[in-house]
């Protein structure tokens, strides 16, 4: 079977596919258009308690995901010769991008590690060649959203899962500036109208209105995507 193929190590594995069953990568996932496994950590656990962590080298707070559970763990799902990325989802990696989504969406798919606890012990992420994906400057409790997020960030550019095609070219990101104010009926709401031009019918104006729109929401909300765009212009 073809198509895009994620696997998902957590160790809760009951909260998949959670959103991704539902909409666009719901009916995607029905369709075949992706494919969906988890493995449930806890099964590479060591001893009769199944122990997946341990308290961390030098001391302090927490527990760290141990590294032979989890170097088992990737291994039994992408042996050698498997051209998935093998991805950490974890607070201090890089950051999530949309040109880094659509260059998972190109590929065969990917495996996903979900962190807990205080981490992953390093050896199993150079052993592992794990690469570290962070989805914002902020905490959960565990990697399964951010590897939720990733997936329908991914499934929804795959060939076949957006209705029309263009749907995903002209979005926030994927031109290097926010994407440009919406508008529908009714023509006038709560004393506020359609912006004349976007119905004048001039298709050059309306596209430039909605370029220098996109524009000034980015300068305004992120001024950095703005600085790296200059020499693009």
């Amino acid at each position: 079977m073809s198509g895009f193929h994620a696997s998902v190590i957590t160790l809760y594995p009951e909260m998949f596919p959670g959103p991704l069953g539902v909409s666009l990568s719901g009916k995607a996932l029905e369709d075949g258009l992706w494919r969906l496994e988890t493995l449930f950590l806890r099964d590479f656990g060591r001893g009769r308690h199944r122990a997946v962590d341990d308290t961390p080298a030098g001391g302090g707070a927490g527990m760290v995901l141990r590294p032979d559970v989890v170097a088992e763990a990737v291994e039994a799902v992408s042996p050698e010769g498997d051209a998935r990325p093998r991805l950490l989802l974890s607070p201090r990696g890089r950051p999530l991008t949309q040109a880094r989504v659509r260059a998972l969406a190109d590929g065969p798919g990917a495996v996903l590690l979900c962190g807990r606890f205080e981490g992953v012990d390093q050896r199993a992420i150079e052993h592992c060649r794990l690469e570290e994906v962070s989805i914002g400057d902020y905490v959960l409790s565990g990697g399964e959203l951010a590897a939720m997020v990733l997936i329908d960030a991914v499934v929804r550019l795959l060939p076949g899962v957006m209705g029309n095609p263009l749907s995903g070219a002209f979005e926030s990101f994927e031109t290097g500036l926010l994407e440009h104010d919406h508008y529908t009926r009714p023509r006038d709401f709560a004393g506020r109208a359609i912006p004349d031009i976007l119905l004048s019918g001039d298709h050059a104006k309306i596209e430039a209105w909605r370029r220098e729109n996109a524009r000034a929401l980015t300068g305004a909300r992120r001024p950095d995507l703005l600085a790296g765009r200059r020499g693009h212009d």
